[in-house]
């Protein structure tokens, strides 16, 4: 099979050039995109916000099942209808399960069927991310811990997006090689664009962009931190991930999971929770 980056210049072409004009988003992110249009006002009401997301009943389902969920709900109080969810959730997480819903609709459309084992691996992985995101900022109290959480959900958005749309392209559909290839070299940058075209915060992308080049903090204390230090202590080896760790590196990430052991456990709660929530 053909490797080297000369395989991806048609597909890098196409994308560069959706990303400059009407983005080729999958269907199922079209009603995200029409919650984050809403919540961009910031004058819009509730029941602005109410309208957008009936438009898609699964969204809706979602942040139903979520608002009622234990990390939501510690009362035990259930509500019904959607304004109680949004004046319980807030707009954050609103946008947040929208995007995740999308994300997960993604996961499995027909077009992701060749590389399904990836794709899966990928979004448990986003979750347990999130999830430890959420708790650290909650703990840290630095970063609003929605916003971690968000971070945490789409900071794999690229690799989501790189695998709807290399389907399309014959090269890659029996290469797994050239498919993590492909991954491995360009999903952060295509995830920040994604994300910057999707109206999120400049501090989300930027994280999202540089995940894997930060440098090593004592204590995370930007969303940047917080996500870098959330993929260390998820400790998944993802197919696309290159380069050995060394044995330093090694027992300093050992090091951080014994000394946030308690939050790792918290987190495990979080993630139940997250899944439970997101599943169909």
């Amino acid at each position: 099979m053909a490797s080297g980056s000369s395989i991806h210049f048609r597909i890098l072409e196409d994308i560069a050039r959706d990303l400059s004009g009407d983005v080729n988003f999958p269907t199922c992110l079209d009603a995200a995109i029409l919650v984050r249009n809403a919540l961009k006002d910031p004058f819009a009401t509730t029941e602005q916000v109410v309208q957008a997301i009936s438009i898609e009943p699964l969204i809706s389902s979602k942040l139903l099942r979520l608002a009622n969920s234990v990390a939501y709900n510690p009362s035990g109080e259930e509500v019904s209808n959607l304004n109680a969810v949004i004046r319980r959730l807030g707009f954050d997480i609103v946008r947040t399960t929208s995007l995740a819903v999308a994300m997960d609709q993604m996961l499995r459309s027909k077009n992701l069927a060749a590389y399904d084992h990836i794709a899966r691996q990928t979004w448990e992985h986003s979750m347990q991310v999130a999830a430890i995101a959420r708790v650290l900022a909650r703990n840290l109290g630095r970063v609003p811990p929605e916003n971690a959480m968000l971070t945490g959900l789409v900071h794999n958005i690229g690799v989501f997006y790189l695998l709807f749309r290399a389907a399309e392209y014959p090269e890659y559909r029996n290469d797994e090689s050239a498919m993590i290839e492909l991954l491995a070299g360009w999903h952060e940058g295509i995830g920040e664009s994604l994300l910057h075209i999707l109206g999120l915060p400049a501090a989300i992308t930027d994280a999202v962009r540089d995940q894997s080049h930060l440098s090593r903090v004592e204590t995370p204390c930007t969303i940047s931190d917080i996500l870098f230090f959330a993929i260390e202590l998820a400790g998944s080896h993802l197919p696309w991930q290159h380069g050995a760790i060394d044995a330093e590196e090694e027992a300093r990430r050992e090091g951080d999971r014994v000394r946030y052991a308690d939050l790792l456990k918290s987190a495990e709660e979080d993630i139940i929770d997250l899944r439970a929530a997101l599943s169909a």
